[in-house]
């Protein structure tokens, strides 16, 4: 009976708590599962819910918390796409409506770079959520901007300003310690330590470092999940930023261009549907070549400025820094074909029915525009809205390849005579 409280005795060294907790202290922290994910609170706009692009599972394993509004929920009238976001996405996002201090943010911002008329309410509020998270996460609007013409971010991390101030403060204290051991020294002491000194002596503890064989790549020339971002960029005709993936704590998804302007103005995160950050947008302006004002709204075809029909496009870019950037062309000659020519006399209403006589050579000068509050250009523009959004499974819908209407085609208005004035007119 005596080998019995042996084991007994070995049963508690055994079952020692100390490797259980060295077991649970990584499984405690698990930041890998939080490091896997790129973002802490993402903003998703409604075209990513729509095409579902990035998918359900992709939102879910790279944000931790999915943010909306309900005005983007409002805007899905699709039955499967409702039904697939009521079933898949809904149980997961919440729905947050931002604070009016927040709007007003963004809506005095965006009036300043010139986006506010082309950007929608729910536009703006999925802005002002961004970045009302972003300053949530972040314990304040340091790193954003509250001008469009300002240069650098509103201020530093907080931390990094105690790090600075208690360098500064130990600094003097480290300089008078130095101060106190150089005084104690004494040349006596410094003789004697001299004569300690074995000059034949050699010490042969550093071992010199050899440089390390070069191991065969087999992995050269071949496209694996490390390189394959560097293939894509050389496709591209980039280069590939070799740039550390950091954690984001508040971020937006969107293919809105004029949401991408003002968010990289402000400084906001941006993600595209691949999770990849914008650092870089390029997109289209109109500018006007008689006033040379830049008009945000491509639909216009008069400047809202000066209303001459000068408008012509012209190619922009927004950086990380906020920069807007108008990229011209060297000796850019304006085409001034079809803008002189002689207007046919005005004729009269056709109120009693009867077939309008003038204006020209088959009647082409009766309804000339020239200018956009034109009650003809009014009508006309409604028109061709009217044909954009007809219902095709409407019963009296005809194609045009039966029912013979044609259109120009660039879909745009006709303004003045057109380029060509002595071109035949239709009859």
């Amino acid at each position: 009976m005596e080998p019995q409280p042996q084991p007994s005795a070995q049963a508690p060294k055994i079952e020692d708590p100390a490797p259980t907790e060295g077991e649970d202290a990584p499984v405690a922290e698990q930041p890998t599962q939080a490091s896997n994910k790129q973002v802490h609170s993402l903003v998703i706009d409604a075209n990513a819910i729509i095409r579902n692009n990035p998918t359900v599972s992709t939102l879910l394993s790279q944000a931790e918390e999915l943010y909306t509004i309900p005005a983007v929920v409002s805007e899905i009238r699709d039955e499967a796409t409702r039904s697939r976001y009521q079933t898949t996405l809904a149980p997961f996002i919440k729905l947050r409506t931002p604070r009016p201090e927040s709007m007003t943010f963004v809506t005095t911002f965006a009036r300043r770079t010139g986006d506010l008329q082309v950007l929608s309410k729910p536009d703006l509020q999925l802005l002002a959520l961004t970045y009302e998270l972003e300053v949530e996460r972040n314990g304040g609007d340091w790193r954003l901007r509250k001008d469009p013409t300002q240069k650098t971010v509103n201020g530093k991390p907080p931390g990094k300003e105690e790090a600075k101030t208690e360098e500064k403060a130990s600094v003097p204290e480290s300089a008078a310690e130095t101060e106190a051991h150089s005084t104690e020294t004494t040349p006596e002491e410094v003789a004697q330590e001299l004569e300690k000194v074995d000059l034949n002596q050699t010490s042969v503890d550093a071992e010199v470092e050899q440089p390390e064989e070069e191991e065969d790549d087999d992995e050269e020339g071949w496209i694996t999940p490390s390189n394959i971002k560097k293939y894509q960029a050389k496709e591209k005709g980039g280069a590939a930023k070799q740039q550390t993936q950091r954690f984001l704590q508040a971020a937006l998804i969107t293919a809105d261009m004029a949401m991408r302007n003002v968010a990289l103005r402000i400084n906001l995160n941006l993600l595209d549907t691949g999770f990849a950050r914008i650092t870089f947008l390029k997109t289209w302006v109109l500018r006007c070549h008689g006033c040379w004002k830049v008009c945000k709204d491509t639909t216009k075809q008069f400047c809202p400025s000066c209303g001459q029909a000068t408008l012509t496009r012209v190619s922009c870019s927004t950086d990380a820094s906020g920069n807007f950037t108008l990229h011209l062309k060297k000796n850019f000659q304006f085409n001034n074909r079809g803008n002189v020519y002689s207007i046919p006399k005005p004729t009269h209403g056709s109120s009693n029915t009867k077939r309008i006589v003038g204006g020209g050579k088959n009647g082409w000068g009766n309804e000339l525009i020239l200018a956009e509050d034109q009650k003809e250009y009014v009508r006309k523009a409604d028109e061709e809205r009217r044909t954009k959004y007809k219902d095709l499974m409407d019963e009296d819908y005809l194609p045009s390849i039966l029912s013979g209407s044609r259109t120009s085609g660039n879909g745009r208005i006709k303004v003045g005579a057109g380029r060509n004035v002595n071109a035949k007119k239709k009859r």
